[in-house]
């Protein structure tokens, strides 16, 4: 490849991040894609895409993304919890179980690990199962992770992992960080029990009133489109 080639792939990188940041996906995606015919040995890029095609509902074009990522970079394996989220979207529990089996060797403390992995057991095998095999985790420092985490042990209520999360005053920031986690999680939880009004009233409130810039806003978003579409 000839430098002016590899200058203009890399000006297309540089502005599908823009645009990503930006929300003109359909304009990141064509980037991404012209680079990575470019350059289809770098495993980021595909880690970048993958997580664009999440954003867009386009969950299996992220697994395979994301399998591709892992296949060229095999080290990212243990780290991609994002591959284990969207093998939970496409009901690959199998795989999702194994992901995040997998994650808690690099990433002991995190109770959204131990939480997906709850979901997926929970979809596979029943609540009370799922129970039975929840994943050690903590001590996780963020407001109000260990207590989501007691309430999958049954050792709280849905309202107390509120309670934490309004009593978190270090920032306004920090304590919309807080609510948001909390709708997100006591949302799933309510669904996985089969309480969907309540579930969709916490999801709704996660993605839109304490909407997060992050990769779990995108979860909190793609999962309030699929419950307002009828879809699990």
């Amino acid at each position: 490849m000839n430098s002016e080639a590899v200058a203009l792939a890399q000006m297309r990188l540089t502005r599908s991040v823009i645009y990503d940041a930006a929300g003109r996906w359909k304009d990141a995606l064509e980037d991404y894609t012209y680079v990575l015919e470019s350059f289809p040995q770098v495993a980021k890029i595909y880690n970048r895409r993958g997580a664009l095609y999440f954003k867009m509902g386009r969950i299996d074009d992220s697994i395979t993304d994301f399998d591709k990522a892992v296949e060229l970079d095999p080290s990212l394996d243990p780290y991609h919890w994002q591959r284990g989220i969207s093998y939970y979207y496409t009901g690959k529990l199998d795989e999702c179980i194994g992901q995040f089996n997998r994650h808690r060797t690099v990433n002991p403390n995190d109770v959204e690990n131990a939480f997906w992995h709850f979901l997926c057991k929970a979809q596979r095998d029943g609540v009370e199962e799922a129970r039975k095999s929840l994943l050690p985790a903590g001590p996780d420092k963020r407001p109000p992770m260990m207590k989501i985490y007691a309430v999958l042990q049954k050792k709280a209520e849905v309202e107390d992992v509120f309670a934490i999360a309004r009593k978190t005053i270090q920032s306004v920031a920090h304590e919309n960080t807080a609510l948001f986690y909390a709708h997100l999680y006591m949302g799933l939880y309510l669904e996985t029990l089969g309480n969907l009004k309540a579930a969709k009233f916490h999801i709704n409130k996660a993605a839109r009133d304490f909407r997060f810039e992050h990769y779990m806003g995108d979860v909190a978003r793609v999962h309030a489109g699929r419950l307002q579409d009828g879809r699990p």
